[in-house]
């Protein structure tokens, strides 16, 4: 245990305030989603740009690579979400059946895919866990792009794995970071449903989006 400690005390005194940015972003960005809140999409963006910059900075461009996807479904769903000027945004809803196997295609065939790459061309000792995480936070962040309620569900699987992937790879700070992300996304899947439930009561009136 002491150990841990040490290693976490030792993780904050090297981050970086250009690290601490990106992840003030990355927190802002997970509770402006939860609350429905289209600004999620620029805050998000520029945690994105800062953190590809960081990772390209230390060489790890495979998780550059990654942050890249999550820029472009990041643009996409903003904008979705806005569709045209003066109409309403894109409305909260749980997924059709088209959408659920599209999410299971990106879930399966980005683990496969991603699994024969790290195993093939990185060093990476746990290419099979690596490869779950981002698959799932693939399909996760689609969801999200479209406002679809188990974006969640998917994020959270991710969140789940991630945090001992990221204790065993000795980054502590990280790892207490996605545990505090997995709490407000299970947070974030009941206010959705809440926020649903209103919707389809007609008791919210939604916002006009402006240029």
């Amino acid at each position: 245990m002491h150990n841990w400690i040490a290693l976490f005390n030792e993780q904050i005194r090297e981050t970086t305030w250009l690290q601490w940015l990106a992840v003030i972003f990355g927190v802002a960005e997970v509770l402006l989603a939860r609350s429905n809140n289209i600004w999620l999409y620029p805050v998000g963006i520029a945690g994105i740009v800062i953190s590809i910059y960081l990772l390209i900075d230390v060489q790890l461009y495979a998780e550059s690579a990654l942050n890249l996807y999550y820029l472009v479904m990041s643009l996409y769903g903003w904008i979705y979400w806005i569709k045209k000027k003066n109409e309403p945004p894109v409305k909260i809803a749980w997924s059709n059946r088209k959408e659920w196997v599209i999410s299971l295609l990106i879930v399966f065939l980005g683990w496969f895919i991603l699994f024969v790459l790290l195993k093939k061309f990185t060093p990476s000792n746990v290419p099979v866990w690596d490869a779950w995480v981002s698959s799932t936070a693939w399909a996760g962040m689609w969801l999200l792009a479209r406002r679809k309620i188990e974006n969640w569900m998917f994020l959270n699987v991710s969140n789940l794995f991630a945090v001992p992937l990221l204790f065993y790879k000795g980054l502590p700070l990280f790892a207490m970071l996605t545990l505090f992300l997995f709490f407000v996304a299970f947070w974030g899947f009941f206010e959705w449903k809440k926020i649903l439930k209103k919707e389809k009561s007609g008791s919210m009136v939604h916002p006009i989006i402006s240029a």
